[in-house]
């Protein structure tokens, strides 16, 4: 796993099909592509021997095949994906459609976190033993 942060940015309008976000950002532990689908394409049918898949769509409709069965999904929707549950991903139309997909294997390792209650503090705690912070006071809000 690289230490520090990386950032990238989304480019819906691109006319290639996948954005390798994973690349881009040097992520090591889960798959992530932005998946631009021009109607009527469609993507592989296709499994994983151990990978586990989310799609997330982000514009437009998707037409998520599950072994040959179709379900629409429309912006917001989520489908997770067993790995041995084959797939297909396709556009119907009339627009394009744009796919944000995350792939893993192995157990999500959950609460390993640290919190803090300021900038300042020199020790931390599991967050769900931390308090959120206040809310910004309307003098710190951005106006443009």
């Amino acid at each position: 796993m690289e230490h520090g942060v990386s950032y990238a940015r989304l480019d819906m309008n691109d006319t290639e099909r996948f954005q390798r976000l994973r690349d881009e950002l040097g992520v090591t532990a889960f798959g992530m592509n932005l998946i631009r689908l021009q109607p009527g394409a469609r993507g592989r049918i296709h499994k994983h021997a151990k990978q586990e898949e989310v799609y997330l769509v982000l514009q437009g409709r998707l037409s998520l095949s599950i072994e040959g069965v179709e379900r629409d999904m429309g912006v917001g929707e989520l489908a997770r994906i067993a790995p041995d549950v084959r797939r297909q991903l396709i556009n119907r139309g009339p627009g394009r459609a744009v796919i944000l997909g995350l792939g893993g294997a192995g157990e999500h390792v959950g609460r390993d976190g640290t919190a803090y209650v300021s900038w300042d503090a020199k020790e931390g705690k599991p967050p769900q033993d931390t308090p959120l912070p206040e809310d910004l006071p309307a003098s710190e809000f951005r106006l443009t």
